[in-house]
């Protein structure tokens, strides 16, 4: 299974602890220390899993939209995108589970027009406010089509760590990884209002595979 390398630190850290915890468990505890090893084995075997890195056939793609993460649709309305927009666009949520694959990436082709970190809290990602509140990232791409595509990583309470990779000027494909999101989180994508949605509230994505809406040439 190959490894994002976003998981060195956190894999070092992890091996480290569990090697500590068992040893004492051991000396301490002896036999019965088992029912704590056991226990962190599988804690330790989720650390690995949550960092797989999955082998995809990514598509070139020029009218549709790809789900950019791996999650559950939570969220599609019509809002006002006040960062860069600034007006009115149909927003998709897709919210990650710490089961997930936490690979960020990106719903069109095109090129980066745009980035942005921002500071912020860490409310649970799928609460409203969590989306212009807490800790996140922006990125907008001009699409193939001529629309201008905004998205972005929300740190949610458990999620303490967002990473992107691209920058203005950056070519952008469809699928293609941009970023990665530690430990569950939620995504948003702001579309134009004439764009065809094709998910629905509830589905389960899969990112760089499914598509989620199309828009016109």
């Amino acid at each position: 299974m190959k490894l994002h390398k976003e998981s060195k630190g956190t894999i070092t850290v992890a091996t480290i602890l569990f090697a500590l915890i068992a040893a004492a468990s051991i000396y301490f505890l002896e036999m019965w220390s088992l029912l704590i090893i056991i226990p962190l084995l599988v804690i330790y075997g989720l650390v690995f899993w949550f960092f797989r890195v999955p082998n995809r056939d990514v598509l070139d793609h020029v009218e549709n939209v790809i789900a950019p993460v791996d999650g559950k649709v939570v969220m599609i309305k019509e809002v006002e995108e006040d960062e860069f927009i600034k007006g009115k666009a149909i927003q998709v949520s897709i919210f990650m589970s710490p089961l997930n694959v936490h690979i960020c990436r990106y719903p069109v082709s095109g090129n980066v027009i745009y980035k942005k970190y921002h500071p912020g809290k860490y409310l649970v990602a799928w609460h409203e406010k969590s989306s212009t509140e807490n800790e996140r990232t922006t990125v907008a791409v001009e699409s193939l089509t001529n629309h201008k595509v905004v998205f972005r990583q929300i740190a949610g309470y458990v999620a303490r760590r967002i990473v992107f990779y691209c920058n203005e000027g950056d070519a952008a494909k469809a699928g293609h990884e941009f970023g990665f999101i530690k430990f569950g989180s939620r995504m948003d994508i702001f579309l134009p209002l004439d764009t065809e949605i094709v998910c629905k509230i509830g589905d389960k994505t899969k990112g760089g595979i499914d598509v989620i809406a199309k828009m016109r040439d």
